[in-house]
């Protein structure tokens, strides 16, 4: 075998060595992974993302030339969103605030009734999970709650807290608590019963089987709940800076623009929080399932 300096890509075998190598591959003996460096996977990464938000402004260009020449009504047209988003983005005030003052705000709200209910979700969630006794006593209120859209806590939230952040907070925790709890008591049940067996017949205790064996074989599907319990606040977040009085927020500059026929501002609003949500997804909660999986000893593929 002999290496190509000028082209190091290359590798030249000579016949022999070819046919042993041959030989290997038939027999099953040998096999080869082949997987792309973490600068292609990158450059494959940003350039699929390019191409996806091409096409999507293309569609957006096409509705607003439509409807324009069906109705006459003047829809926002992707550059000039754009530019509007740079001055917002630059420091020019949308109703009194800045962009970021506006997604602060919202980001707040939504950390914190968002945190809250993972913290109470995940307790809830393992108890049922491990307990039968829990679990018939609390499993039907959960679905219950479950099944509440989570616009229709506003008439409820209005009457406890009034007007204001604890209303909204309010929303969105009793948004996602029951998605956690559901996706973690689930995530709880389903693992393998062959490997808590397997480890008390080491002689592991129940608190070492609990956190050595049980919540790291549930932790994807837990993580998948998180996942939706988290796109399940944010959009309940919106909606309800929209209606309870808060007077600063995204979802507060978008109700204010529809009074004003401020479209544009309204597009740039939306803009913003789709994405501070493809961030969260793509980026942050890819980056930790990409670690948890590493850390589990699943293939990931190419």
């Amino acid at each position: 075998m002999t290496w190509n300096s000028r082209n190091p890509a290359t590798l030249r075998f000579s016949r022999r060595e070819s046919d042993e190598i041959g030989t290997a591959i038939a027999s099953g003996s040998v096999h080869f992974k082949v997987t792309r460096s973490k600068t292609t996977k990158l450059l494959l990464w940003v350039i699929e993302g390019a191409i996806g938000i091409a096409i999507f402004l293309i569609i957006w260009q096409v509705v607003a030339e439509m409807i324009y020449a069906m109705k006459g009504v003047s829809f926002p047209y992707p550059y000039e969103t754009i530019v509007r988003a740079g001055a917002l983005l630059g420091g020019q005030q949308l109703y009194d605030y800045t962009i970021y003052d506006h997604t602060l705000a919202s980001l707040t709200r939504w950390a914190i009734g968002y945190i809250l209910a993972v913290a109470l979700g995940l307790v809830m969630g393992v108890a049922i999970g491990v307990s039968r006794p829990f679990r018939n006593l609390s499993m039907t209120s959960v679905t219950v709650i479950q099944l509440i859209p989570g616009l229709a806590w506003i008439p409820i939230a209005l009457l406890i807290f009034g007007l204001g952040e604890t209303a909204t907070v309010f929303i969105i925790f009793m948004t996602v608590l029951p998605t956690i709890i559901i996706s973690t008591a689930s995530a709880i049940q389903s693992a393998p019963p062959i490997y808590v067996k397997a480890a008390r017949i080491m002689g592991m205790s129940r608190f070492s089987t609990f956190f050595k064996v049980l919540i790291p074989s549930s932790s994807l599907q837990i993580l998948t709940g998180l996942r939706v319990g988290l796109a399940n606040g944010w959009r309940v977040l919106i909606a309800a800076e929209m209606i309870v009085g808060v007077a600063i927020g995204l979802g507060f500059s978008l109700i204010q623009s529809r009074w004003s026929l401020d479209f544009v501002a309204a597009f740039v609003s939306i803009m913003i929080i789709c994405v501070i949500g493809l961030f969260i997804e793509k980026v942050l909660f890819n980056y930790i399932e990409r670690r948890l999986m590493s850390r589990l000893g699943i293939n990931q593929g190419g």
